[in-house]
């Protein structure tokens, strides 16, 4: 019934609106009420964009396991392939959904807040990595961190700009390709 529900709304957020579409008429889409709306999404926003913390777990997992081979850019962009194969597994629904984030503001600010939430996760793993003197490590940290989820940012809007016709992981490697930091070389 989730899957339902999202798919329902995504569908009449992207034709009419994220701010132009009701809790009602959703629930009337999929022939539920309204409140049983609410036992699957806390919220509207959280059809698009759900719980970020479950997208950053395979994220951190796939960057731990990188960064005992590579070097701390490469591993980090490497950390984001399970976001890769969201995209490639229901390209037309994550760009109907990633369409929809870009074009309302409340969901783009919820976005950032999502990076926030991530940025307390990743940051420490990526601080223990770095290599370097510990004073100023995790700063810089902060840093990879926070440009490398603005390239993702960059992917995001340029996927959608594009309208799919790129594949998402190409458009990944060549953001943090023409991005990579000499430092971390």
């Amino acid at each position: 019934m989730r899957e339902q529900i999202a798919a329902a709304a995504l569908v009449m957020f992207d034709d009419q609106g994220f701010e132009e579409t009701t809790v009602d008429q959703i629930a009337a889409a999929v022939d539920i009420s309204p409140r049983s709306f609410f036992r699957y999404f806390p919220a509207k926003e959280d059809v698009v964009l759900g719980d970020p913390m479950v997208y950053v777990e395979p994220v951190l997992a796939r960057l731990t396991d990188a960064l005992r081979s590579l070097p701390v850019w490469e591993a980090v962009r490497a950390g984001f392939a399970p976001l890769d194969a969201m995209t490639a597994a229901d390209p037309a629904g994550s760009l109907r959904a990633l369409r929809v984030m870009l074009s309302t503001p409340a969901l783009r600010a919820r976005n950032t807040e999502k990076h926030l939430a991530w940025m307390t996760v990743l940051v420490p793993i990526v601080t223990g990595a770095l290599p370097g003197p510990a004073e100023g490590k995790e700063f810089r940290a902060r840093a990879v961190v926070m440009c490398s989820l603005t390239c993702l940012d960059v992917c995001v809007a340029e996927w959608v700009h594009r309208g799919g016709s790129v594949p998402f992981t190409q458009l990944l490697d060549d953001i943090f390709a023409l991005l990579k930091p000499a430092v971390l070389a």
